[in-house]
């Protein structure tokens, strides 16, 4: 990859965990796995990490983003890939499923999706995440209101 798609890279998740931080650190954990999720308008992104992986900035389009870790005796917290699944229903009941893909660097994982949304809209999401190699799906909900405009 060249150096400037890796610093988008870097830049591009680097600002997705200070959005984390903003709206606070979400995440659950199953057993040996934590899941780590988070929702938020694509106006936040930096505009040359948003051309670079194809999202599209907008106040009226949210970005979830999923991660899931790995915990191993001795070892820090590890990134691994799995079947994500991502769907979202608004308070007027109208389902959205969302197609998610993998972004992968580096050794780091991540799951995004995006989808549209109306000014002082809530979500209820609910995510499915099954780890590379296990048979147990893990199944979350979060709820995120988005302030778009």
């Amino acid at each position: 990859m060249p150096a400037i798609k890796t610093f988008n890279f870097i830049a591009f998740f680097a600002g997705c965990l200070f959005v984390g931080v903003v709206f606070a650190e979400r995440y659950e954990s199953f057993g040996d796995y934590q899941i780590h999720y988070n929702a938020f308008t694509t106006d936040l992104i930096e505009p040359s990490v948003a051309r670079a992986y194809n999202i599209t900035r907008s106040k009226n389009r949210a970005l979830v983003n999923i991660a899931v870790l790995r915990r191993t005796k001795g070892i820090p917290l590890q990134p691994v890939r799995a079947t994500v699944t991502v769907e979202a229903v608004n308070l007027n009941a109208q389902l959205r499923r969302i197609e998610i893909r993998e972004l992968n660097d580096r050794g780091a994982i991540y799951y995004i999706g995006e989808l549209p949304v109306g000014y002082n809209e809530t979500l209820n999401f609910k995510l499915e995440v099954t780890p590379e190699g296990e048979s147990t799906t893990h199944n979350l909900t979060f709820k995120q209101e988005f302030y778009a405009g």
